[in-house]
C-alpha cells in the first residue's frame, strides 16, 4: 500500500446536491477498492488558471489516501468519463 494524493476540479454549475454526490461517488470508488482515505480537504470554488470546458472556476478537492495500484487505476478510469470531474491528478504522497 501506497500512500497517494489525489486532487480533483468539479464543474462550478454543479447544485450542492449534484457536488455532494460526485464526492461521495469519487470516494466510494477508492474505498470499494481497498483504499483508505486519510484526510480530506475541500478547498472551495476558486479561479482556474486558463478555461476548461468554458468554464473559469471550479470546485478543488484533495484527497489524502492510502492504496493499492489496483484502487488507483481503478479511480484514475472511472474519473476520466465522470462529466463532473473537469481535471484530475493522482501524485504518490511524500509528505512525512
Amino acid at each position: 500500500m501506497t500512500k497517494y494524493e489525489i486532487m480533483y476540479i468539479l464543474r462550478p454549475d454543479l447544485d450542492e446536491e449534484a457536488e455532494k454526490a460526485t464526492k461521495e461517488n469519487l470516494a466510494k470508488i477508492l474505498t470499494d477498492n481497498g483504499a483508505e482515505i486519510n484526510e480530506v480537504e475541500e478547498l472551495g470554488k476558486r479561479r482556474l488558471a486558463y478555461e476548461i470546458d468554458d468554464f473559469n472556476s471550479g470546485v478543488y478537492v484533495v484527497l489524502y489516501v492510502t492504496a493499492g495500484h489496483e484502487a488507483i487505476s481503478e479511480f484514475d478510469r472511472l474519473t476520466k468519463i465522470n462529466e463532473n470531474v473537469l481535471r484530475f491528478m493522482t501524485i504518490r504522497d511524500e509528505r512525512e
